[in-house]
């Protein structure tokens, strides 16, 4: 469910809080003196000295490495023209936010009121030494194409114009992927391009550099197809003249196999598209309304491919897709430029990502849950996917490696990847992700325990925010006197009493359900009536019959008696016996995963091996690839007979027949497990060897539970969870203590967990 972009809500998007979308923050400490000396004078004036001596330096003492400016002098901003510098840097700005959150890329934007473009070179060449990469943005053609030129030859760091190339390397990775389906060749095809600015030119460039043949494309503008009998070409128009005696797009499309719209609405007519050749592909890039209208495109050719620029269609043809991932590998292999190769090799990257299964996670915020693979209407991966970062980087740095422009090559790839995966979860990209996507679909969602404070306000944040649609079990009175108390507005929300429910039958009709499903464990349909007054037999029940989404259950202490009414009620997955629950605790060294947080006091050999099988499945499904270690006291056997490391090891030996590629291994200490070149050094045999560890299995919940909190309480990062795995239904719980953030992170987890179908445990 996408909620339409107001005028006001954008505005004050725009100016709340503090105005704009980005800011610097330190990143040393700054809290004494001394540390204001190191960080000034007269500490600063030894990286000076050291970068004069060797400018390469610049690189290892400051953030020129990381530092991408995105500059424009708003000649023509999105589909607003030429509005200027200063009417463009919100744009810009929302360019530098798409880099940090995306690649972690830190940004500048930097608005030049300079429309010459020899002056405008000038200034950005003179700038340039702040930066590691130059992103130009939002100038017209065809000044851009002098500008772009000049720069990348004249300025020995990365200069990319993202509206030409952007556009030319994610429609192209559609491109392959769209004639894979469509069972063409690349050089066969036929290509219409309606458009000739600065992004049809370079998309046009780039297709032909991955097969399309020259003599068979034809480029319009506004006046017509571009041909050899017109003279009004300018340089970059000419390259494209065809000798074909045609002059509109109508008759450029008869027999055309692909057809690439930059240009203007409803240029295109169904009667164009049925004059194409036989599975046709049509790319209708104009933004914000296409060349022709989906639901037209799509009736008058059912054997099509079609994409568009929007996010309402399937297939968007979307820059972001790119941009942020070859920069980032640009700058951290030290590119002297974006070449060729470089965006070929991002071209290829996200075609063969598009092929590769789809995380439940990500297709839950799509196509109304529907689990997404590769075909007509998938032939991109969505901008939300994380794989793009782990993906893309890499093999633009090795395009730079490969075509010698990388000043600073990349020596281990593992270490590089795990680099990745850190600014992949880090700052809680993972939770801001998953609140985006449960978004899409708000599931009802039952707080069993609204009479208390934390558990009522995030009920009210998460409504507020969109995340799901919460229903409140308790008394009206009293949680209405609460909310009141508290300053909460739940008018409109839905309050179940359980006294007195206003649908008179909804108890008898639990309690029958209840009863006809464990009468073989002698429950009679009168002891069911009665549970049904206990909030935890009610919610859980009201899921299990669909009547809600999901539930969160409120918990007061260790006892926990929730879990056996969970395990009672809505059952365990089956091929298991056991159910577990994980904390995801995201900090600035990664993501990590850690099993059974919650649920299994004292874990048998049994136990112990679905908690694994499960944690290796739910960090599957939160699009990670598991790594997984077997937490004991001893490593590999070193305490000898004892019951504990045995048992682990047993459990290990068992995962390793049931996964044979599943990188899994231990007994192992916390030690080792955590210090990849420390366990190398020492267990070169261990099948986590050159791996960083991202998923713990504990062997007891003392343990787990106690770690995390750990790691909590000593401020490494934040976590997510206990997040259940291993039920029928999504049914989580948590204390009610937690905070406000804890439980709506939780419930909106819970939601996406009901909208994917998953339980947090997607089996192979």
């Amino acid at each position: 469910m996408s909620k339409t972009v107001t005028k006001e809500a954008a505005l004050e998007y725009h100016r709340e809080g503090k105005p704009g979308k980005i800011e610097t923050v330190p990143t040393k400490p700054y809290s004494t003196q001394y540390d204001l000396a190191l960080a000034y004078s007269p500490g600063v004036a030894y990286p000076c000295k050291e970068i004069e001596a060797n400018p390469q330096d610049v690189y290892e003492y400051t953030n020129k490495g990381n530092l991408v400016a995105v500059i424009s002098n708003g000649t023509a901003v999105l589909g607003l023209g030429d509005i200027g510098p200063l009417a463009g840097k919100p744009v810009m700005e929302g360019k530098a936010l798409l880099f940090k959150i995306f690649a972690g890329l830190d940004c500048m934007d930097i608005e030049v009121a300079e429309k010459d473009p020899k002056k405008f070179i000038e200034i950005v060449k003179a700038i340039s030494p702040t930066f590691g990469g130059i992103n130009l943005e939002d100038i017209k053609a065809p000044e851009c194409f002098e500008i772009e030129e000049t720069l990348k030859a004249e300025c020995n760091i990365p200069v990319m114009h993202d509206d030409q190339h952007g556009t030319a390397i994610i429609s192209a990775a559609g491109l392959l992927n769209a004639l894979e389906i469509q069972g063409k060749k690349i050089g066969d095809i036929k290509l219409v391009v309606n458009g000739a600015g600065a992004a049809a030119v370079s998309c046009t460039k780039l297709y032909m550099a991955l097969g399309v043949k020259l003599e068979n494309i034809v480029m319009c503008d506004s006046h017509g197809v571009i041909s050899t009998y017109r003279t009004d070409l300018n340089k970059q128009k000419q390259e494209f003249a065809t000798t074909r005696n045609i002059t509109t797009l109508a008759e450029a499309m008869v027999g055309a196999d692909v057809f690439l719209g930059l240009s203007v609405k409803d240029v295109v007519t169904p009667d164009m598209l049925k004059s194409m050749a036989p599975k046709p592909i049509v790319f209708a890039l104009a933004n914000p309304d296409p060349e022709i209208a989906y639901d037209a495109a799509i009736s008058s050719r059912p054997d099509l491919i079609f994409a568009t620029g929007r996010s309402d269609y399937p297939n968007q043809i979307n820059n972001v897709l790119g941009f942020p991932y070859i920069f980032r590998g640009a700058l951290d292999s030290g590119a002297t430029s974006i070449n060729e190769a470089m965006k070929l090799a991002a071209v290829h990257a996200i075609a063969e990502l598009a092929k590769e299964p789809v995380p439940p996670v990500v297709s839950a915020a799509y196509d109304e849950g529907e689990m997404l693979s590769f075909g007509p209407k998938y032939i991109l991966p969505k901008p939300l996917d994380p794989r793009l970062l782990i993906t893309v980087a890499p093999a633009v740095a090795r395009g730079a490696m490969e075509s010698g422009v990388a000043r600073r090559p990349i020596k281990d790839w593992n270490e590089y990847e795990d680099k990745l995966r850190v600014l992949q979860g880090y700052d809680n990209k993972m939770m801001r992700r998953i609140a985006d996507e449960a978004k899409k679909h708000p599931k009802r969602v039952v707080f069993s325990e609204a009479n208390t404070d934390n558990m009522l306000r995030a009920a009210v944040l998460g409504a507020q925010q969109g995340n799901f649609v919460p229903v409140l079990l308790g008394n009206e009175e009293m949680i209405s006197r609460r909310a009141e108390r508290l300053g909460l507005d739940i008018s409109g929300m839905e309050i179940i009493n359980l006294r007195h429910d206003r649908e008179a039958d909804r108890r008898a009709r639990y309690a029958e359900a209840l009863a006809e499903r464990r009468q073989r464990q002698g429950l009679t349909y009168s002891e069911a009536l009665e549970r049904m007054f206990d909030r935890n037999y009610f919610g859980m029940m009201m899921v299990q019959t669909g009547d809600a989404d999901a539930f969160i259950g409120g918990t007061f202490s260790a006892a926990n008696h929730t879990k056996s009414i969970a395990k009672e009620v809505i059952g365990i997955r089956p091929k298991y016996n056991h159910f577990a629950a994980m904390h995801i605790v995201q900090t600035k060294k990664g993501v990590f995963f850690l099993a059974d947080t919650q649920v299994n006091r004292d874990c048998n050999e049994d136990a112990l091996f679905d908690i694994a099988r499960l944690a290796r499945h739910s960090v599957k499904y939160f699009s990670h690839k598991p790594v997984m270690a077997m937490i004991s006291y001893s490593n590999f056997g070193s305490s000898g007979e004892e019951e504990e490391p045995t048992r682990v090891s047993r459990v290990v030996e068992r995962m390793h027949q049931e996964y044979p590629d599943l990188a899994i291994d231990g007994e192992v200490n916390m030690l080792f497990a955590l210090d990849r070149r420390l366990r190398d050094k020492n267990y070169p045999f261990s099948r986590l060897n050159g791996l960083d560890v991202n998923t713990l299995v504990f062997p007891n919940l003392t343990a787990a539970s106690s770690a995390a909190r750990i790691m909590l309480q000593m401020g490494v990062g934040e976590a997510i969870g206990p997040i259940q795995m291993g039920l029928n239904k999504p049914i989580h719980f948590i204390n009610v203590n937690a905070s406000v953030r804890d439980i709506v992170n939780l419930a909106t987890i819970a939601g996406l967990d009901a909208a994917t179908g998953a339980s947090t445990c997607q089996d192979d």
